[in-house]
């Protein structure tokens, strides 16, 4: 993606008010900081924690936004009970923010690499697609393009929208974002999933025929990957629907939970594609002694099988850098959803401090 500055400053216009973006935003009462401090206000909805975030005082973010109020005339938020409330012109702020913000980002990145031929991919994912799925369907794309730095990491669906906009990244793939969250998106459909509910051959549920009480599933740990069921997502929906919750045991991936659960330990919502070599007497068994060995049994439990979508999510109109549109492409051919349903090939899941990234190549 290239970034052009002409000789005159760009300008974009909040509440009235015009912005220029210039160098340091010099000889204005309005900063650049001044906006980045405001567009994470929004997004966290606490002063307190834009200030956490950003590693200042909760003081200078309040001077920070208490400079944009003077500057626009507009007190931008209210304080309520429940935390801010962002008043109409709040509103308009923070989306321009977001997109200032990231375009300074850019420019300074693209800058900085203005002497290198490739450039960089930055996706993402959210929990259940970085790890059963990104591997392979990067494994295809570092077929389709030379990349020289690709890096997934995986977020909160929550989080998308804003990560975008702010141009912290170039596409998300998994969950899709919010419906209030999609203004200035583009979102694609591309890999349909279910969702099962299994257990150990030699777990007591294993033995019961016909839809299994609510009770008596209750009675079980039920085991996830990180961050458990995602409300945006179909099996989000459906465990918030529940009259009643489990105890849920989030593990490190779905594949060390599936690893529990198949020791007998509990039940797992698992992705259907991924269980099904293991379910004893699927389909998927070639002969009757494979048929017979299978370590998982499918529960027969009320609503389900799940379904569900992933999504590959960018900004609208033409903004999504040149490499996000490439992938957004191939993520929707027969070629990615083979790679995605084959069982060899990269994983290449990996903790690093506190997030989760792919490892590929560079």
């Amino acid at each position: 993606m290239e970034v052009h500055l002409p000789g005159r400053p760009c300008r974009a216009r909040v509440t009235g008010v015009n912005i220029d973006i210039s160098e340091g935003l010099s000889g204005m009462g309005m900063t650049l900081t001044q906006l980045r401090t405001f567009a994470l206000v929004a997004r966290l909805g606490s002063l307190r924690a834009a200030a956490a975030a950003l590693g200042v005082s909760e003081p200078a973010v309040s001077s920070a936004v208490a400079a944009l109020r003077a500057e626009l005339g507009d007190p931008l938020f209210t304080r309520t009970p429940r935390g801010i409330m962002l008043t109409a012109g709040g509103r308009t702020l923070a989306a321009h923010a977001e997109e200032i913000v990231g375009l300074a980002d850019d420019t300074r990145r693209d800058v900085a690499h203005a002497s290198s031929s490739g450039w960089e991919l930055r996706v993402l994912a959210t929990a259940a697609f970085a790890e059963h799925a990104a591997g392979r369907l990067f494994d295809l794309f570092g077929k389709w393009v030379a990349s020289d730095a690709l890096d997934v990491v995986v977020e909160d669906a929550d989080d998308i929208g804003a990560m975008l906009r702010e141009r912290a990244y170039d596409i998300a793939l998994g969950a899709r974002p919010a419906l209030a969250n999609s203004l200035g998106l583009e979102l694609v459909p591309f890999f349909k999933y279910q969702r099962i509910m299994v257990a150990s051959v030699r777990h007591p549920l294993a033995a019961l025929t016909g839809p299994i009480p609510l009770s008596r599933l209750l009675s079980v740990p039920w085991f996830a990957g990180p961050g458990g069921f995602e409300p945006l997502t179909e099996e989000g929906r459906w465990f918030g629907r529940l009259s009643e919750l489990p105890d849920v045991v989030e593990l490190t991936s779905e594949t060390d939970a599936l690893a529990a659960v198949a020791g007998g330990e509990g039940v797992m919502l698992a992705l259907a594609h991924v269980a099904a070599p293991r379910l004893r007497g699927g389909v998927e068994k070639v002969d009757q002694e494979s048929a017979s060995s299978g370590d998982l049994v499918r529960l027969s439990v009320t609503d389900t099988p799940l379904s569900g979508v992933w999504w590959a999510t960018t900004l609208d109109g033409g903004r999504a850098t040149e490499s996000a549109q490439i992938l957004r492409r191939l993520v929707t051919t027969a070629e990615a959803t083979t790679a995605i349903l084959a069982s060899a090939g990269s994983r290449g899941l990996s903790r690093r401090g506190n997030k989760f990234h792919v490892a590929l190549w560079s």
